[in-house]
């Protein structure tokens, strides 16, 4: 009874010990951190859209997290080799699969747990200052097993090749592949990368990121049984899979793999202001706030004709009777957190892509003074008072300014009306005189 009472206890669960400390949850704080640091320093360009928001965090999952992510396999895969233990570890009861999962197995949910920490931390920093659409969240559910796989991909090659200097190595060249494959979008296995390029206005096609998970997983499947597995032709079931993933990436192409995205081709509008405000839907939440902005530009145009319909906010050429509106998009300069930053700046612009000279080569001064004084009408410039200290001509213009002021409601109107219908004329002799 002494001699089985003196027996070692066999741990019938392996994993908790690594799960609950040692390297693996410091790999996952590490993974979280340095994904929370690159998605903090720029914040204002992605909060407050939920594409803006997909596509930094895959970006930064991808770019960041996948080279670290092996990183850190493979410096759990050489532990034995640096504690000299792969001798005593081969006699062990448990066969070399059993042994090689209870050891990557930690890191990898430790890397992922990371991931999907910093993924879910920045889907919060948006929902609340959300303008419109709704979040995507089966990127980052990808992202996260891709991070998984990449830990026990890694894991394989500290195995295979346990030398200290492996780990910044493997990594290095995860991240010199993925950003290669990345760059030169017009390469045949560009497709291949995990890091798919969307723009804002489109989305992965539906099954994208359950085939990319398919390709890099099996992949890291198939390395890992012809590593450990007793019987090694099994690796051929999840390599083949891998295969077909692949094949199926590459035939589609990059193009192939995204969409537009229906809701950045629809529009929400405020019919009740001369010219209409229409917003992109991804940002509806954000029309009340323009419609506010510029109220007094378009309550200054109230009965006068000649003036485009509306402002419009999609892709792609405007119509006859429209004019763009001015830029929500990239967010973090004219929106930040779901806000205008400068709503005095932003009538300004509004106001300023009414007059449409810019294919002009050269704009005489008479015509410069006509513009100004509308210009300063609708929605002045907020840096006005610095410009006018620069201006030689600005006499001449604040006359012009004071007498469109001074006339008569409807007398404005009118001149207006006969004003905004010359508003992409060259010729001074064709705009009405001020």
């Amino acid at each position: 009874m002494t001699l089985l009472a003196d027996r070692p206890r066999v741990t019938r669960r392996p994993l908790r010990p690594e799960l609950r400390r040692g390297f693996a949850p410091l790999a996952g704080g590490a993974v979280l951190l340095t994904l929370l640091v690159a998605l903090a320093v720029p914040a204002e360009t992605w909060q407050g859209g939920w594409a803006e928001t997909r596509d930094r965090t895959h970006t930064t999952a991808v770019l960041l997290g996948f080279p670290l992510a092996v990183a850190a396999g493979c410096w759990q895969g050489g532990r034995e080799r640096r504690r000299r233990t792969g001798e005593l570890m081969e006699t062990a009861v448990r066969g070399p699969l059993p042994r090689f999962l209870a050891s990557a197995l930690p890191v990898a949910l430790w890397v992922a747990a990371g991931h999907l920490a910093a993924a879910a931390l920045a889907l919060l920093a948006t929902w609340y200052c959300a303008t419109g659409d709704s979040p995507y969240v089966l990127v980052p559910l990808a992202d996260t097993l891709v991070l998984g796989c990449a830990a026990l991909a890694g894991q394989v090659g500290g195995r295979v090749l346990p030398w200290r200097l492996t780990a910044p190595l493997l990594a290095t060249a995860a991240y010199v592949v993925l950003g290669a494959l990345s760059y030169d979008s017009r390469s045949t296995l560009a497709p291949l990368s995990p890091l798919l390029d969307t723009a804002s206005h489109q989305v992965p096609v539906w099954w994208q990121p359950m085939v990319t998970v398919a390709w890099v997983g099996g992949l890291t499947t198939a390395a890992l049984l012809a590593l450990a597995a007793r019987r090694r032709a099994t690796a051929l079931v999840p390599l083949t899979a891998a295969t077909a993933a692949a094949v199926l990436l590459v035939h589609t192409g990059d193009d192939g793999l995204v969409r537009s995205n229906p809701i950045a081709l629809r529009q929400v509008c405020d019919t009740s202001t001369t010219p209409q405000i229409c917003v992109n839907a991804r940002f509806e939440k954000l029309l009340p706030e323009v419609t506010e902005a510029l109220s007094g530009l378009t309550g200054r145009l109230e009965g006068v004709r000649n003036v485009p319909v509306r402002f419009v906010d999609v892709p792609g050429r405007t119509g006859e009777d429209e004019v763009r509106l001015p830029m929500i998009t990239p967010l973090g300069w004219s929106v930040v957190g779901g806000e205008l930053t400068d709503p005095r700046r932003y009538a300004w612009e509004a106001g300023m892509t009414l007059i449409g000279r810019g294919d002009c080569d050269r704009t005489d001064p008479a015509l410069s003074r006509v513009d100004d004084a509308v210009e300063h009408y609708l929605a002045p410039n907020p840096m006005r008072d610095h410009f006018d200290e620069l201006d030689p001509d600005v006499g001449a213009k604040k006359r012009a300014r004071a007498r469109l002021l001074a006339m008569a409601d409807e007398d404005r109107r009118t001149w207006l009306s006969e004003y905004f219908m010359t508003a992409d004329v060259c010729d001074p002799k064709a705009v009405p005189e001020l």
